[in-house]
């Protein structure tokens, strides 16, 4: 390596400030041969600039390094010294080598007379020894400076000429002829970079988790920046990240000391390693993708937009640990009690050693097994090889590492690959590494103590080779003397003799020539492979604990099919394909397929075949497109081997049925694939050749074995057997090139060429492998698109798929081919081979895909059509789809069970529902009937989703359908259904969901005709519903006068501008611009007497009959009410003009007149005014409700109008006509109240939710039963203390037990007005007013709808949860709906006015707008204290009344309409029913109805299938015609309009709804627990049945009859005894029905056994009075009815029907006695009637008995005969009539005999003996229908 020695000065060119260097000498001045001289040194000897200075400096030395065009890298060590000049400026003379003068811009500025000029040593070198050039260039300044006597050409001649020794350890002492001499020494191994100290400095100066993280970057091609203000420190950084990075090594720009004159480098695109002076700090600011490391503040900055990939976990820690106790041992026992008296610190060099060998260490793990996944191509003449990156990662399963994915697909792995990967040349360190120690390590991994040994055993080894002789490291060097002022007249460096320099060399160069050549003597052997790498577990660390069980199933199948067992394959095959998920099975596929390939080929029948093919597709669909774990790559030659007939001798083989899946796409599978292939030929090819040579041991040398072998045999071979073997190895290449365009025409070409499904969702321009130029415009597109809408391929010729697969096999044979070495020839011919090889298996495909289509198709199951309600009908009929799994686990078979999902099916769309029938495609369970539907009404969210169906693999167009029932359907169209059809199912449903008007849902329209166009005509029932629809408001502007009439449209507020208040009267479609004269607006003058009949039905709906139990006042005429009545019912609003949600009649004080009314209505929102709705029949306090005031604060004197006036007056009314108000005197209010007790409330502003404080001593602690309710700032109006002032208790006990007296009964305030916090911030409190206002922060119905939102999703998730603990997970998503929260804040403030109420003071609730949150809780404070509306009557009348009646929108909150689709739905009704289940299970007996009656009215409430719920207020009722319909007045009995009806019907015959625990105390005031703690997430939420879908339309579920229990009964009397017992599956029975409570079930065995035990035992037995008794006493919990518990009403099945029980108290053994018989006492009329049976079945006499008592018509085979053949209930029975003789019917009878029963059911053709018998019969039965 010959070096260059040169000298630089400083010139100047006119007008610059900065000067440029100059060569003043050059030696050699001809280049080297072998090492040319590097061009721009100059800018390298000062890297910031060349600059005059008025300071002598120090004497400097770095070594910068060049890299030339060739890669190979020049060491630069530039030794800079001052020398003195005149200032230009001063002595203007241009002497000693200067240029042009310098002239100064400022020479107003006084300069230094005396200036330094830097000149510089420059020696450039190919080898890199720092400390040898530095005391090479100091001798040399040494010589100049102490003028010493050596001729200093003597001195460069000898440096330039001295022989530096060859790699291998070697040392050499040389002498530069001044006295001096050093030892240089060659590593070892030069293969080992040599680092000095550079590494232990840079991890001192960065730190550990810096610089791991700036070798990861520079790993991962990252652009990295050092700054520092030495150079020396940036080239020695830069030298220890490249040696941390070994075995690998860098390939990017490298300048560790860049100049300043360059700095545009830094914006170069490529990634580097680059060191800048800080100097030029500010300049590198504005790079926004360089990671900068500042040396000297031990800083690295990464910018945002740079991601570096760390080292996976658990490698990381474990090097930052091992790295840890390298630099600092003492750490480990800094905390020890008897710390060793002191830890031995390593050198710098030892510890740079140790650091260097943690990273072998490193690179030792991440590589372990690299040379299993390494493909040798060629042997001859070089080696060719590649890595085979997908084997790798997935052998080590890594294939998700983002860190070693890029590391190997860097170009510093490339380089290590090429450099180490030829099986033959010489090892060092790194390889012994791999090969010997990988078992140690993966041992020693969890050890940090065993690694460390490891690393000082492997930082010995680097030491010595970096020190081979360490003894010999002196150095005698003459230096200048360092403290000895130089000479002030100092001569100028001398200009050198070049001749006697030259001569040195010639000199040199003919004694080399002569010297025998020097050989390095390079060791080269077969590099050892290293352990295989052992199948690592996944990353989780979890093995499948049944996989050998789970192989044993793939096998027998396989075995199955092959054996054409096919029914048994079919049993296995759900369970094949979920093993098929794990690694080892999909393996154990391909090995066993293997097995019964023949010669390549297997011919199947089509059954086999096509089981072959799931197993195929199910396979590859979990291969990533990588196929790391080579299963693909194990599969490519079975698709081409299995095969079936066709019809005409064509053959289909299985590569045409498995195409659709990303890894044929993927151009580096292929190369992969290709290169394993061509390595499996030349191993073959060598040991065909040296078989007759060789032993037999042969057969078992790897591929890279064999070709280390045969490069060490290379040299000796001959040129014309070395000619044959690279021969021999290009045709192998070329053959399989030839092999492979075949194959991947094969799986690129679809079977229907026409459609170019492999560009449909492929990357065939995959972004790694494939350049952008094949990716045309229209391939583009139509990857975008699927093929079958217009992508521009619908109707394109075939040749587009042709050339798109062309191109895609030219680009893979252009790239293998120029790898591997193949001639230009042989490339040629295949390009021209290609297209033709495409044409021949197009036109194959074509003639399969012909006969393909003439395959029966496979036989799909039978779609089941679902029960229909009556006048339910179908819009769209069924669609074959796939119903798959969502997120509910039970009906997948996860939690144990069978797997009812997915199923195969189809959708049907009727007027009412969409329903799902199918069956499951598990055939283990084919027979159950999976049923899934919800009512379209309740869908709240329809999405498109594309599915892979696990069983065919296609990915097809589904929908995720969701129901505010609680139900979800994920559906995946057939392929049989076409994507437009599924279009019209889209366009159906959202029509039906949303219809224009509420006229068009379901209710309305069920009975009709489809068309929604006739229904207006259906609408008129009789007079006196039209009338009043209509003449309600006519009237109403009659009396009012035109003149004052405006129309306007009704358009309800949105809840975002519910606060305006300056359109108050704009809600009304009728706006009064002035008051009409009252006295034209009374009842009987505006209301005609053609309508008076109708307002009994006014009356009866506005729920007087409540307010007279309630005594509230009665509708007499003013004249008779007596006057101490305190309250009046009014009719100001029966025209719906004072307020359009209100009903017509209303609660308000006796001494208010109508006018007053009408003026305070305006004051609150929409009109809204306080009414009473309740009265504590013991306290006499009233509850009152109300909307929000429209103003701030009118509720004190703060507005002094008219209005706020007439305002209190009205509140001091309904204070006035409390009884307590009359007892007491002065001044009443809490507010003033002030007293030592109060101090603690007063500063605790706001009161926690969450940590309720539950001591009795803190006597004024506020209580967690009144968490919710804050207090404002103002003391006086608002105290925060309201919990226990308002009670008017000490410690009220959270679920309101007894507690003691704590404010006297006068100091609590009459009325409490609860109201909005955020309305009531401007009000005062006034000293003379008996009320007070308690603000407390109401949720807004956004917040309802988000979290009703979110607890669907909690409830029935979407998709299957990834955690582990999937409870865990429903419980973290139910805490984030909110849902149990807003439970809590609405049952607090119930209880919290109950309390009130319970107290004595009255209550009104004044809220939002006064229909959502107000409702609930007025509804539930009445509830709560009133024992009457837990009865089922009284609940249905709380509803009517405060639900209906006062104007809960429904179909605004319902999203029932096309109007409020965009207001979303939001739940506030199901928010109190939940509130009532919630109250149900604290009080199970205080309720007569059950659960399922909740439940009930949850599904119903949006079902509409009844009217009940539809509309928004009474007004919008009678403006349809649909509030007062005629009960008698159906044309379809079976149509219920009222969900009222329905129920009652429904009671009477089964006691579902019935609570048995009934047992009321009597006047019992409920308080139940409303902590999150204490509620429980409501079953209807949760439960599914899919044998029957929901269970809320009873006639739907009454039509299964259980035949099997019954027939088991019957087998057992007869046969052996059978087991009673059978599977209860929890999502798919009803488990009340097939475990019905006790109840139930003693009544069904009564039922059977009323022949043979007399009933009267039975009674006394089941209805022994201390029933009641035990049950409270003992807390006995009997579950709820649910479905099916009801007792069977077939008519072959003899059942007592349940009348309601009535309103009051009954007890509860006369409750039970309703479903109780006794036959003795209960005929009232019987004897033999014949009866005609069913169609085609003969008419047969029968003993039929009439019983009044249980209203039945009972008959029996004969008069003996007890057990009960059928009944027919009288309640169904619509008339009797004489009849006709039908055919069949008995001879020689008079045709009078004849009479017929008509109910609403069917007809019943009756014959008795004679006419006369035949009349008795008749009038008995009316006589019984008539007192009924």
């Amino acid at each position: 390596m010959h070096p260059f020695i040169l000298c630089f000065s400083l010139c100047f060119c006119v007008g610059g400030s900065e000067g440029q260097g100059r060569i003043l000498q050059r030696f050699p001045e001809k280049d080297w041969e072998d090492n040319p001289f590097p061009q721009g040194l100059e800018l390298f000897c000062q890297p910031s600039g060349w600059q005059l200075v008025p300071e002598r400096k120090p004497p400097s030395f770095f070594v910068s390094v060049l890299t030339d065009i060739n890669s190979e890298r020049h060491y630069c060590a530039c030794f800079t010294f001052w020398k003195s000049v005149e200032n230009p400026q001063v002595c203007a003379d241009g002497a000693d080598g200067w240029g042009d003068l310098l002239l100064y811009d400022s020479p107003d500025v006084l300069q230094p007379a005396q200036l330094y000029a830097p000149k510089s040593l420059v020696l450039v070198s190919r080898l890199d020894h720092t400390e040898v050039f530095r005391n090479c260039l100091s001798l040399i300044y040494t010589v100049h400076v102490d003028g010493l006597t050596v001729p200093m050409e003597t001195v460069i001649g000898n440096l330039l000429t001295c022989i530096i020794p060859i790699a291998g350890g070697s040392q050499r002492t040389i002498t530069l002829g001044a006295g001096d001499r050093q030892v240089i020494q060659m590593p070892i191994n030069d293969s080992l970079p040599v680092s000095g100290c550079s590494v232990a400095q840079l991890f001192r100066q960065l730190g550990i988790v810096n610089v791991l993280c700036l070798f990861c970057a520079a790993l991962t091609e990252h652009k990295i920046l050092f700054l520092s203000s030495s150079y020396q420190r940036l080239t020695d950084a830069c030298r220890a990240l490249l040696a941390i990075m070994f075995p690998l090594k860098y390939s990017f720009t490298y300048v560790p000391i860049l100049p300043g004159k360059l700095l545009e480098v830094l914006s170069t695109p490529t990634p580097f390693i680059i060191g800048v002076n800080s100097h030029f700090r500010s300049e590198t600011q504005e790079l926004l993708d360089v990671i900068i490391a500042d040396l000297d503040g031990g800083t690295v900055t990464i910018p945002e937009c740079v991601h570096i990939s760390l080292l996976p976990e658990p490698l990381l820690h474990h090097t930052q640990t091992v790295i840890s106790m390298v630099l600092d041992p003492e750490l480990e026992v800094a905390d020890h009690a008897f710390p060793p008296s002191s830890v031995q610190l390593a050198t710098l060099k030892i510890q740079d050693k140790e650091i260097r060998a943690v990273f072998l260490w490193l690179f030792a793990h991440l590589f372990q097994g690299y040379r299993w996944c390494l493909h040798i191509i060629r042997i001859h003449p070089e080696p060719v090889i590649r890595f085979h990156k997908a084997a790798f990662l997935g052998q080590r399963a890594l294939a998700e590492d983002d860190f070693l994915m890029k590391v190997l697909d860097g170009m510093a792995f490339a380089g290590f690959v090429s450099e180490r990967g030829p099986p033959y040349r010489a090892t060092d360190l790194f390889d012994d590494l791999i090969a010997n120690q990988v078992e140690r390590i993966r041992q020693e991994t969890g050890d940090p103590h065993k690694v460390m040994k490891h690393i000082k055993e492997l930082a010995e080894q680097l030491f010595r080779n970096e020190n081979p002789y360490p003894a010999v490291t002196m150095h005698r060097v003459q230096r200048t003397a360092e403290n000895a002022q130089p000479r002030l007249p100092q001569t100028s460096f001398p200009h050198l003799d070049e001749v006697s320099v030259q001569l040195f060399i010639d000199h040199a160069a003919a004694k080399l020539k002569t010297a025998p050549p020097v050989v390095k003597a390079e060791l080269k052997g077969m590099v050892p492979t290293g352990p295989p790498l052992a199948d690592i577990v996944d990353r989780n660390g979890n093995v499948l604990a049944n996989s050998a069980r789970r192989l044993e199933v793939v096998r027998n199948c396989i075995t199955y099919i092959f054996d054409n067992k096919m029914l048994e394959a079919k049993k296995l095959m759900p369970a094949v394909l979920r093993a098929l998920k794990g690694r080892a099975a999909r393996v154990c596929l391909t090995q066993e397929l293997n097995l019964h390939v023949l010669q390549n080929r297997a011919v199947l029948d089509d059954q086999q075949f096509d089981y072959i093919v799931r197993m195929m597709n199910c396979t590859l669909q979990d291969c990533s497109h990588m196929d790391e774990h080579g299963i693909a790559a194990a599969l490519l030659p079975l698709v081409t081997a299995f095969c079936r007939k066709l019809g005409g001798g064509i053959t289909q083989f299985a590569y045409s049925c498995v195409q659709e899946h990303m890894v044929w796409t993927n151009m580096q599978f292929w190369e992969a694939m290709f290169y394993s292939d061509v390595q499996k030929h030349i191993r073959a090819l060598y040991l065909e050749n040296g078989s007759c040579d060789t032993e037999d041991g042969n057969n078992d040398l790897s591929a890279l074995e064999l070709a280390s072998e045969q490069s060490r045999l290379w040299p000796t071979l001959s040129k014309e057997q070395q000619q044959e073997r690279v021969q021999k190895e290009e045709s192998t290449v070329f053959s399989q090139a030839i092999h492979y365009a075949n194959r991947m025409s094969y799986l690129l070409l679809p079977l229907d060429t026409s459609k170019n499904r492999l560009l449909r969702n492929t990357g065939l321009g995959d972004v790694e492998s494939v350049s952008n130029s094949y990716v045309t415009n229209s391939i583009a597109g139509s990857m975008a698109e699927s093929y079958d809408t217009e992508s521009g391929f619908e109707d394109a010729e075939s040749s587009d798929v042709a050339n798109s697969v062309v191109r895609f096999i030219n680009r893979f044979v252009d790239k293998v081919c120029n790898e591997s070495g193949v001639t230009n020839e042989h490339l040629k011919a295949l390009h021209t081979m290609i297209p033709d090889i495409v044409q021949m298996h197009i036109e194959t495909l074509d003639a399969v895909h012909r006969e393909s289509k003439r395959l029966p198709p496979i036989q799909k199951p039978k779609l089941l059509r679902p029960t229909l309600l009556p006048g339910e009908e179908f819009v769209m009929d069924g669609m074959r789809v796939h119903l798959i799994t969502d997120g509910r686990e039970e009906a997948t078979g996860a939690m144990g069970g069978p797997p009812l999902l997915p199923a195969e099916g189809a959708i049907f769309l009727s007027n009412y529902r969409l329903i799902f029938k199918g069956t499951p495609t598990d055939p283990l369970v084919g027979e159950q009937v999976v049923t899934r539907s919800f009512p379209i009404a309740s869908l709240t969210k329809e999405k498109r989703i594309s599915v892979n169906l696990p069983m065919d693999q296609l990915v097809q167009e589904g929908l995720q359908l969701r129901s505010c029932t609680f139900q979800l359907m994920k559906i995946a169209f057939d392929e049989e259904v076409a994507s437009d059809l599924a279009e019209v199912f889209r366009k159906h449903m959202h029509k039906l969901r949303y219809p224009q008007h509420v006229q068009g849902t379901f209710a309305f329209t069920v009975g009709q005709s489809a068309k929604l166009a006739v229904e207006h005509k259906t609408k008129d029932k009789n007079q006196s519903l039209k009338t009043l629809s209509k003449n309600l408001v006519k009237s109403a502007k009659r009396t009012i006068g035109r003149q004052y009439v405006t129309r306007k449209k009704y358009s309800p507020p949105t809840w975002e501008n519910r606060s305006s208040f300056q359109s108050e009267m704009d809600e009304d479609e009728i706006s009064v611009s002035e008051e009409p004269d009252q006295s034209s607006l009374t009842l009987s003058s505006t209301i005609r007497s053609s309508d008076r009949q109708t307002m009994s039905n006014v009356v009866e709906r506005a729920c007087c009959r409540d307010y007279q139990r309630l005594g509230l006042g009665t509708l007499s005429n003013s004249l008779t009410r007596s006057k101490n009545e305190p309250f009046r019912i009014s009719t100001v609003n029966r025209m719906y003009t004072v307020c359009r949600s209100y009903p017509g009649l209303l609660i308000v004080p006796q001494s208010i007149p109508d006018s007053t009314i009408q003026r305070i209505c305006r004051c609150y929102r929409q009109n809204r005014f306080p009414v009473v709705c309740w009265r504590n029949s013991r306290t006499k306090a009233l509850l009152l409700r109300s909307a929000g005031l429209h103003a701030k604060g009118v509720v004190g004197p703060s507005q002094a109008d008219s209005t706020s006036l007439e305002q209190e007056k009205y509140l001091q009314a309904i204070i006035s006509s409390m009884p307590s108000y009359s007892e007491a005197s002065g001044r009443n209010t809490l507010s003033g109240f002030t007293s030592s007790h109060m101090t603690l409330g007063q500063r605790a502003r706001v009161i926690s939710l969450s940590q309720p404080r539950v001591s009795v001593k803190a006597r004024n602690s506020p209580r967690g039963k009144w968490g919710s309710i804050r207090g404002s700032g103002r003391l006086s109006t608002y105290n925060p203390d309201v919990g226990n002032r308002l009670a008017g208790k000490e410690s009220p006990q959270t679920n309101g037990g007894p507690s003691e007296t704590y404010f006297l009964r006068q100091q609590r305030a009459y009325l409490y007005i609860i109201g909005d916090k955020s309305q009531l911030k401007g009000g005062k409190q006034d000293s003379f007013q008996q009320w007070e206002v308690v603000p407390i922060e109401v949720f807004d119905v956004r917040q309802v709808k988000n979290s009703f939102k979110k607890l669907m999703k909690a409830c029935v998730p979407s998709s299957p949860n990834t955690e582990p603990n999937t409870n865990m997970n429903f419980h973290r998503c139910l805490e984030e709906s909110e849902w149990m929260n807003l439970l809590h804040k609405v049952l607090q403030v119930s209880v919290l006015v109950v309390e009130l109420l319970d107290n004595g003071s009255s209550v009104m609730v004044s809220l939002e707008d006064g229909w959502d949150v107000t409702t609930q809780v007025v509804s539930l404070v009445q509830l709560l204290s009133d024992p009457y509306y837990r009865t089922i009557d009284g609940f249905r009348l709380l509803v009517e009344k405060e639900w209906l009646s006062f104007g809960h929108r429904f179909s605004h909150r319902g999203a029932q309409t096309l109007a409020s689709q965009s207001s979303g739905f939001t739940p506030v009704f199901l928010q109190f029913l939940d509130c009532v289940h919630q109250i149900h299970l604290q009080f199970p007996m205080e309720f007569e109805f059950s659960q399922y009656y909740l439940k009930f009215l949850a599904y119903h409430y949006v079902s509409n299938r009844f009217r009940t719920f539809l509309l928004d207020s009474d007004y919008e009722r009678i403006e349809l015609g649909v509030l007062y319909e005629e009960k008698g007045e159906r044309k379809n009995p079976q149509v219920c309009k009222s969900v009222w009806d329905y129920i009652d019907r429904l009671n009477k015959k089964t006691p579902i709804f019935y609570n048995y625990m009934f047992s009321p105390e009597e006047e019992e005031v409920l308080k139940p627990y409303s902590f999150i703690s204490n509620l429980k997430v409501w079953d209807f939420y949760t439960e599914e049945m899919l044998s029957e879908g929901p269970s809320f339309d009873w006639e739907l579920v009454r039509g299964r009859p259980e035949k099997p229990q019954e027939e088991a009964g019957d087998r057992q009397e007869t046969t052996a005894p059978k087991s009673q017992r059978r599977i209860v599956w929890p999502c798919y029975d009803s488990l009340s029905k097939v475990l019905p409570d006790a109840i139930t079930k003693l009544l069904q065995v009564r039922n059977k056994a009323e022949v043979v035990i007399k009933i009267k035992l039975l009674s006394s037995l089941l209805m022994s009075s201390n029933l009641s008794h035990q049950r409270r006493s003992q807390g006995v919990y009997l579950q709820e009815s649910g479905v099916g518990s009801s007792i069977n009403l077939a008519l072959d099945c003899e059942v007592s029907a349940t009348s309601t029980p009535a309103a009051g108290r009954p007890s509860t053994s006369t409750l039970y006695s309703q479903f109780q018989s006794t036959e003795s006492e209960n005929r009232s009329f019987e004897g033999i009637l014949y009866k005609k049976g069913a169609l085609l079945k003969p008419w047969k006499p029968r003993w039929f008995v009439l019983d009044k008592t249980k209203h039945q018509l009972r008959y029996y085979e004969t008069r003996q005969d007890k057990d009960c053949k059928g009944v027919i209930d009288l309640a169904e029975v619509e008339s009797v009539f004489p009849g006709t003789p039908t055919m069949g019917a008995p001879k020689n009878i008079d045709d009078k005999a004849f009479f017929d029963l008509k109910t609403t059911k069917r007809v019943y053709n009756f014959c008795a003996q004679d006419s006369t018998n035949a009349q008795l019969w008749m009038d008995s039965i009316q006589s019984c229908l008539s007192d009924a």
